[in-house]
């Protein structure tokens, strides 16, 4: 999963904020809340192959989908709380940057 940097000249400025710039804002922070739980799954093992039942090389190879999958359900469940801090920090961000 790619997340692209949000340079401050990409931030909406308070008199241009609209529903649609803050849905945006919103998908960036989810996103990047994914980005933050799919690395520390890797880091806890979720998706190595297990030894006693290990599908090889391949398994090795898509491990990485199935653990940036796990990250996007737990965000699309309400995640950890991440996304929201995320979204609200950007919005600041757009109101300081008149």
């Amino acid at each position: 999963m790619q997340v692209s940097p949000i340079a401050p000249r990409d931030l909406p400025t308070a008199s241009t904020t609209t529903p649609k710039t803050e849905d945006a804002m919103r998908a960036k922070a989810r996103e990047l809340e994914a980005s933050f739980l799919a690395e520390m799954l890797k880091l806890s093992g979720v998706g190595k192959a297990q030894e006693s039942f290990s599908g090889g090389v391949g398994e090795e190879q898509f491990s990485s989908f199935l653990t940036d999958e796990y990250a996007r359900i737990m965000v699309e469940g309400g995640g950890i709380g991440l996304a929201e801090s995320i979204f609200q920090s950007l919005q600041k961000g757009a109101q300081n940057a008149k």
